[in-house]
């Protein structure tokens, strides 16, 4: 049984950082793949960041690339993303989600698993 409860949002200024975490129980074949997704009110939740088990395959939004890090702690059973440089449009509801067999690691409809959400915001 997967559960995925998100921290770490807050309130932080252009060119900041913050560390999201996702304690991550229940994930453990080789062929999940946990995702960092985001929304903002009105429109389509976005895919941000993506990370498999199995092989450490790594995807990264272009709007994020080289400025969000996702890894994975297995002592600790999370998965973080690291954000720095953030910039107000980087502002949403942060999400963790898991799926198995993903083709597209941006698509929302791939992952089965979902946290309830931890809120950025850059102002």
């Amino acid at each position: 049984h997967v559960q995925l409860v998100e921290s770490g949002g807050d309130l932080v200024q252009p060119g900041g950082s913050l560390r999201l975490s996702c304690a991550a129980s229940g994930v453990t074949y080789v062929t999940n793949c946990v995702g960092w997704f985001r929304q903002v009110p009105g429109k389509e939740r976005e895919g941000v960041a993506v990370i498999c088990v199995g092989d450490g395959t790594k995807y990264y939004a272009d709007s994020v690339k080289g400025r969000f890090t996702l890894s994975r702690d297995t002592r600790k059973s999370t998965f973080d993303l690291q954000m720095n440089a953030l910039k107000p449009e980087d502002t949403a509801m942060y999400y963790c989600a898991v799926g198995r067999y993903i083709a597209d690691y941006a698509q929302p409809l791939e992952y089965a698993y979902w946290g309830q959400g931890t809120q950025v915001t850059v102002s």
